[in-house]
C-alpha cells in the first residue's frame, strides 16, 4: 500500500547540534522520548513501548543512513512500501537561527493526522526530558 509523506519541523531551544544528535541517534537518547526501551544491535534498532515483562509492543528498524550531527534515517523491518522511511534531521531556522528538528515519516492517507499527533507527543516528551 502506497503511503503519504509527512514533513514536520519542530523548533528547539538549543544551538548545539551535538546535544540534539545524541538524543536522536543513541539508544539512551531515544529512550528519553521515543520509546520505553531502545536497543541497537548491528544497525538494527528495536523500540519497545510498555514494560518488557508485562504488556508491550516491539518494532525494529534498520538504520539506512546516518550522518553525524545532521540526520538519521530508519526503515521499519516489516515495511511493505519500498519508498517509506522515517527520518530525523537537525535543521536551522532561517528566521531565528535556532536549531529545529525536521521529521519525515510515512503513513496511509487516513492515518496522517494520527502520525502527526504521535510526533507531537514525542516532541512534548523530548522537551520535558531535555529542555530542548
Amino acid at each position: 500500500m502506497k503511503k503519504e509523506r509527512l514533513y514536520i519541523e519542530y523548533p528547539l531551544s538549543s544551538h548545539q547540534p551535538g546535544i540534539v544528535w545524541t538524543l536522536i541517534s543513541t539508544d539512551h537518547g531515544l529512550e528519553r522520548w521515543i520509546a520505553d526501551e531502545v536497543v541497537e544491535d548491528n544497525g538494527i534498532i528495536s523500540f519497545t513501548w510498555g514494560l518488557p515483562w508485562a504488556d508491550h509492543h516491539t518494532l525494529s528498524a534498520n538504520i539506512i543512513e546516518r550522518e553525524r550531527n545532521s540526520h538519521i534515517r530508519f526503515k521499519w523491518v516489516e515495511e511493505d512500501d519500498p519508498e517509506a522511511f522515517w527520518e530525523m534531521r537537525i535543521g536551522k531556522s532561517e528566521l531565528t537561527g535556532d536549531l529545529c528538528l525536521c521529521i519525515i515519516d510515512y503513513a496511509p492517507e487516513d492515518e496522517i493526522e494520527d502520525l502527526r499527533s504521535l510526533w507531537d507527543g514525542n516532541m512534548e516528551r523530548l522537551h520535558m526530558s531535555s529542555g530542548l
